[in-house]
């Protein structure tokens, strides 16, 4: 099957949506397709997340401290909490568009959380300001069925169950793309492409990400000679294990008990108080630049040594008493207040400032007031991907990158709730600059030879003897969960790299070649993550680098003032990686 389109967008969370609909809108004669690997609105991170109190950031008018100015401060806490290994330009352009963002969902009917028509707004972490609207634990479902129902009223082609695999590049630019739908062989003719096909969390064990995200765009994009940036930077988060649920925010703020399956509250060995487990809450993904990182560092530890780690809300930490907590931290809690239901235990204080969570764990068989909630540090948020500038273009011609994917807008870490803006924001500029770009644009003549060329290379694979994928994948995932987690060691880093190269010499066998695209596709990721994560020998943001297993993290280290760049070298099979630097302000103090 073979389709003509100007606009091929692949993915279909709400970087993908945001982008067709800007593609649509910004030329009604530009011909968009969007392919989707599963069925809209029911696959990727989008229209599936949740947690406690899920954020969209945004500076609008009525944001403290107000004035004209204000987005300045929402840049600079980007670049900030990033590290400094971002680029800065793009850094101001979240912040500068993120009311406008904000506002055109507001208009789609995203039901937002306002007082006397005002956006409520809470501080996250990485903020100076509260700017983080809300709608609840689905904030981001809301979004994705909001611009799903805007998608409905445009002429936009969806394939559904979709798979991309390839894009077709001729002379160092893009013309399409190839892949599957259900079982069938698909080319699809393109002048623009835009990836937002999400992270790449399905490369580790332990995530919060759906099925099926096997790092795709990276990969494609790493094949088709695009950059990706800030690869080792993923954040990484305590969550539950049997629903994916965030233990963010105010799961924390009630501070429950940390046991482990024998009811040993093992945080007391890390001298952890009360007041650490408190502040957890807006420092919930693991930060080398906040002390309650060392809460993450022991629930590792305690995992990795056999034993299973939940959070009890049952009963208080042993000594607790909520006169105990600091001063600031009282008036927090007490400003987050619904319904007095008197704090006699964790859960009953969870049932004071957030019902939401604990109706929701219900709902999913999780009854936190009698049984003891499983958690695990879990892959949440790739802060890194492929390489864009202003307008959201690579350094291939033609293909385009927003949301997850795409890289250099974030650096380390990122304000809780910037993820959610950052698809909007940069889900528009995409789809207006692929428009732009494909009205002064022709097809390829070379496009369906190319196309033809890439399904027959991937027979190379395939092999009735070679090792089973399911096997494959998952001993991928369990080295990525032991050596590039929580605890980063230049020894651990070397036994995952060497699996991965091992993996990469392997024919497999599997039913489709679609199958062993994807595992393809999760071991370009896993190198590129590995391999940047091995350059970078210090602690900075969710990379935190050990000298070995037991140690304290190392430092940062601030003569490093650089990101690292991936490449593909389709010569040798591998991902090579080089230090850049990034676009900073005129002036900074680093």
């Amino acid at each position: 099957m073979v389709y003509d389109t100007d606009v091929l967008v692949i993915g279909g969370g709400g970087a993908a949506l945001r982008s067709a609909l800007a593609a649509h809108e910004r030329h009604r004669g530009v011909k968009v397709i969007m392919a989707v690997k599963g069925k809209l609105g029911y696959c990727g991170t989008t229209a599936l997340a949740c947690s406690d109190r899920m954020a969209f950031h945004a500076t609008l008018p009525t944001t403290f401290p107000g004035g004209p100015d204000n987005w300045k401060y929402h840049a600079k806490d980007i670049y900030e909490i990033g590290g400094f290994v971002s680029d800065y330009d793009l850094a101001e352009i979240l912040a500068r568009n993120s009311a406008e963002a904000f506002y055109y969902l507001d208009r789609l009917g995203v039901p937002f959380v306002k007082e006397n028509g005002v956006p409520v707004q809470f501080i996250t972490d990485g903020s100076a300001y509260p700017r983080a609207c809300f709608t609840g634990p689905e904030t981001a479902i809301h979004i994705e069925q909001a611009l799903i129902k805007k998608l409905e009223e445009t002429d936009v082609t969806v394939l559904q169950n979709t798979m991309i695999t390839d894009l077709i590049v001729d002379d160092g630019q893009v013309y399409g793309a190839v892949g599957y739908a259900g079982g069938e062989e698909i080319i699809i003719k393109a002048k623009s492409v835009v990836m937002a096909t999400g992270g790449g969390g399905s490369v580790y064990k332990v995530n919060v990400f759906p099925p099926g995200m096997t790092g795709d765009g990276y990969a494609m994009a790493l094949r088709a000679g695009a950059e990706l940036v800030n690869m080792e930077f993923i954040q990484i988060g305590l969550s539950s294990v049997d629903t994916g649920l965030a233990c963010s925010g105010s799961m924390m703020r009630a501070v429950p008990r940390f046991v482990n399956e024998r009811g040993e509250e093992f945080l007391k060995e890390y001298h952890v108080g009360f007041n650490d487990i408190f502040e957890k809450g807006s420092t919930w993904p693991v930060s080398a630049e906040h002390k309650t990182s060392i809460i993450d560092i022991a629930v590792y530890r305690e995992i990795h040594r056999g034993h299973k780690v939940y959070l009890d809300f049952t009963r208080d930490p042993e000594g607790f008493s909520f006169d105990l907590l600091r001063e600031d931290f009282k008036h927090r809690y007490e400003q987050e207040v619904k319904a007095v239901v008197g704090r006699l235990c964790p859960y009953d204080r969870l049932e004071e400032i957030n019902p939401q969570s604990i109706r929701w764990l219900k709902a999913r068989g999780v009854d936190i007031k009698r049984d003891w909630l499983e958690i695990a540090p879990a892959i949440q948020h790739f802060q890194g991907g492929i390489k864009i500038r202003c307008k959201a273009e690579t350094n291939i011609k033609g293909l385009f990158a927003a949301g997850e994917c795409a890289g250099g807008q974030h650096g380390a870490n990122r304000p809780g709730g910037n993820s959610l803006l950052d698809c909007q924001v940069f889900g528009k500029i995409s789809g207006e600059s692929a428009a732009d770009y494909a009205i002064d644009c022709c097809y390829s003549e070379n496009a369906i030879n190319i196309a033809k060329n890439i399904f027959s290379s991937y027979n190379n694979w395939l092999s009735e003897r070679g090792l089973i994928v399911e096997e494959a994948v998952r001993e991928l995932r369990e080295v990525m969960d032991r050596c590039c987690s929580v605890i980063r060691t230049e020894k651990g880093l070397e036994e995952a790299l060497d699996r991965v190269a091992y993996l990469k010499r392997q024919k497999l066998r599997a039913q489709t070649a679609k199958d062993v695209v994807g595992f393809k596709n999760m071991l370009l990721t896993a190198e590129a993550v590995l391999k940047s994560a091995l350059h970078r020998k210090e602690s900075r943001g969710p990379h935190l680098c050990f000298n070995d297993f037991n140690s304290d993290p190392l430092p940062r280290d601030k003569g490093l003032r650089g990101y690292f760049v991936c490449r593909y070298d389709v010569c040798n099979d591998q991902v090579v990686v080089e230090e850049k630097q990034p676009i900073r302000p005129k002036e900074v103090v680093l």
